[in-house]
């Protein structure tokens, strides 16, 4: 059976420990699912997996050595000039092995030594990827998905278009060992259905970090978590629900152990300081001539041993603390939690936002004409399935997309906040705390408190906003949000990119919040968590919707 394994693997960035000794094995039909706070090394471990990063200490061992491993990153970069099928072959592995066949077969070709065996090892991982018949695949499942134009340019399309042809490359993905890097990202319902269909069914040995709390819980069979304190790893099987429990279990028993540790440490320590104390005083009373008054050599003598017997107890007392040192269990420590709050702003009115007899149009999608009134405090979540316009309905009612026909109308005093699906608030050369200063008023000293508490201290405050991580950016938008009062809160796939805490730190942000909340989400356990007043299916609009 194929498999691959990471022994005793440890990494350093910068001197920094990432992973510390960690062991992980993938067998094929494995279902394995990496959980742990951002920046913990979810990613690190799946490049070690794949060969892309070399541990410090350890290996990673592939049965057989010539397995075909592939590695689907979280990011959505586009390359210069690639076409949506062009994008999917890449993602899926399949230009890869189309090249390293096309190479091994000019060496063949040239006579080079050892060509004939490079070639048959090129013309395996060939047929294993799928690529022989990957032409014949990829157009019914690009037209299933609503990808009409094969050759039309990657890097003009949304977030949720491109979430699409990152789901194709999975889908189409034949390799034996797959590594995903949150897969669920931009994905509507029915993207989340084929991902889990193919994720369960896959002969493959998959591996997969994920956020998505109802994504884990259909699909994997064993959960890796990895500690943030000692950067190590710890497994537990039999599924996400299990996890939950059994990790609960755990930390009780931790807990536990713990009091029962600092009781016991506390009691011996009273019982060695009683002790030499009692000795003490007892030694200074047979040595003090003044309580022997008559001289007597043998009750000075019993007060000396007595004080001894007692000093002997001390000693007795201070061994078991040390030895009870020895023993003790690990220490509990809390976790880095996000904790999130919303300033209120005063309420905008009666009215937030409305579109009359709108007509709204942004590439190939074009809606109206449509009009929509939202309430002050009012909670709408918008749904429908990627490309139908959720985002640009939002755009249009922020004011950000020009109506081609129609009105939009905004309270006065609407002060809104906004995580956008795609973090365009921290894009550029500035910093974080720059662009943090630049949004809220507030001085660098005091924004980069603010972005400490949100896990973004030191040296990556001042990094340039480009190079910040994808979870990093989506952590300063949030930063950005608790330090605007505002009434109006407008969150598009806020849950990308964050570990499984934060996530349940925004639904008990929002639901303490009292102000209009406008909500675009494919994350179930979100959107089971969050009180909605209304829900609005953009792709029940149909009849109002043309191109």
């Amino acid at each position: 059976m194929t498999s691959i394994s990471c022994v005793d693997a440890t990494v350093l960035y910068g001197g920094t420990t990432v992973l510390d000794h960690v062991t992980i094995g993938v067998e094929q039909g494995s279902r394995t699912g990496v959980i742990g706070p951002n920046g913990v090394g979810k990613s690190t471990l799946l490049r070690v997996l794949a060969g892309e990063l070399t541990p410090e200490t350890g290996q990673v061992v592939r049965r057989p050595a010539s397995a075909g491993v592939l590695f689907v990153p979280q990011g959505r970069e586009v390359r210069a000039g690639e076409t949506a099928v062009r994008y999917i072959a890449r993602r899926a592995g399949v230009t890869a092995v189309r090249e390293e066949l096309e190479t091994a077969t000019a060496a063949l070709t040239d006579g080079q030594r050892g060509a004939d065996d490079l070639y048959a090892e090129a013309f395996d991982r060939w047929l294993a990827f799928g690529a022989a018949d990957f032409d014949d695949r990829v157009g019914p499942l690009m037209t299933e998905l609503g990808i009409v134009d094969p050759e039309q340019p990657a890097d003009r399309l949304s977030g949720g278009q491109l979430g699409r042809l990152a789901l194709a490359s999975v889908l189409l993905a034949q390799p034996e060992i797959l590594l995903l890097d949150e897969p669920t990202n931009d994905l509507d319902t029915d993207g989340l259905h084929r991902l889990e269909t193919y994720v369960t069914g896959s002969p493959a040995g998959i591996v997969l970090v994920s956020h998505d709390r109802a994504f884990l819980a259909a699909t994997v069979d064993r959960v890796v978590e990895l500690d943030e304190f000692t950067r190590t790893a710890q497994e537990y099987h039999g599924g996400w629900d299990s996890y939950v429990a059994e990790r609960a279990a755990r930390r009780a028993a931790a807990v536990r152990a713990q009091e029962d540790y600092a009781g016991e440490h506390r009691k011996l320590t009273e019982t060695a300081r009683t002790k030499r104390e009692w000795a003490r005083q007892g030694e200074q009373k047979a040595l003090n001539p003044r309580r022997q008054p008559d001289g007597d050599k043998f009750r000075k003598a019993a007060g000396i041993a007595g004080a001894q017997n007692t000093g002997s107890a001390a000693t007795t007392a201070q061994r078991k603390l040390s030895r009870l040192e020895d023993s003790a269990p690990p220490v509990v420590r809390e976790p880095w939690r996000l904790r999130l709050s919303i300033a209120e702003a005063p309420a905008a009115g009666r009215v937030a936002l409305e579109l009359r007899d709108a007509v709204i149009s942004r590439g190939a999608v074009r809606l109206g004409p449509l009009t929509l009134t939202v309430l002050g405090g009012e909670r709408i979540r918008f749904t429908g399935p990627n490309g139908i316009g959720k985002t640009t309905l939002l755009n249009a009612l922020l004011g950000r997309l020009d109506l081609d026909e129609g009105t939009r109308i905004a309270a006065p005093a609407l002060v809104v906040g906004e995580i956008d699906q795609t973090r365009g608030l921290f894009t550029g050369g500035r910093s974080a705390t720059d662009i943090v200063c630049a949004a809220t008023a507030l001085t660098p000293t005091d924004a980069r408190t603010l972005l400490a508490k949100f896990r973004l201290g030191g040296d990556t405050a001042l990094r340039p906003a480009d190079r910040l991580t994808e979870g990093e950016r989506t952590r300063a938008g949030l930063a950005v949000l608790q330090a605007r009062a505002v009434n109006c809160v407008v969150l598009d796939e806020p849950t990308n990119h964050l570990d499984i805490e934060a996530v349940e730190q925004v639904e008990a942000a929002l639901a303490e919040f009292g102000g209009t909340v406008l909500l675009v989400t494919h994350d179930r356990s979100l959107a089971r968590g969050i009180r909605v007043d209304r829900t609005v299916d953009v792709a029940a609009l149909s009849h109002r919707l043309y191109s």
